[in-house]
């Protein structure tokens, strides 16, 4: 019976983990020869329900102040989740209009926004049509697979 070596870099991982801290990404994979390594860490999905830069945009602070505790549960009932990790963009360059505004009727297929993925702009279309209630995205920041990124109702 032949022995193979079983034995992980330990260094690779440590490696790994810190190139997930660096990124912000949620995961990362490695494949050499037979070896496949997979590091990954749980994301706190509530961490996006309600981002504070989001909140004075769309009324003043008294106003908003209410309504921030309702924002966590929509998000996982009515939110667009992120088909892909790349770099969103909330308009088709940097001078143009934004694709949506909070409090906009939107359509079903109506782009809502440019997730950026290795040099190519996939645009992202609205699954339903409703009102835009959150934009829960920063304009040319990375985002995560499945990280809620619009709310519509």
């Amino acid at each position: 019976m032949s022995t193979k070596k079983t034995g992980i870099d330990q260094q690779l991982i440590r490696d790994l983990a810190s190139i997930l801290d660096d990124t912000n990404l949620s995961e990362i994979e490695v494949e050499q020869g037979d070896l496949r390594i997979r590091v990954s860490r749980q994301i706190n999905v509530q961490a996006y329900a309600a981002p504070a830069a989001q909140i004075p945009a769309t009324a003043p602070a008294p106003a908003a102040a209410p309504m921030a505790p309702a924002a966590p549960a929509d998000p996982s009932k009515n939110a667009v989740p992120s088909p892909m990790v790349g770099t969103a963009y909330a308009s088709p360059s940097p001078d143009a209009k934004p694709f949506i505004e909070v409090g906009q009727q939107v359509r079903e297929g109506q782009t809502l926004l440019i997730i950026e993925a290795m040099k190519t702009m996939n645009q992202i279309p609205s699954p339903r049509s409703g009102t835009v209630t959150a934009i829960l995205f920063k304009d040319a920041q990375p985002v995560e697979y499945g990280e809620p990124l619009v709310v519509i109702e």
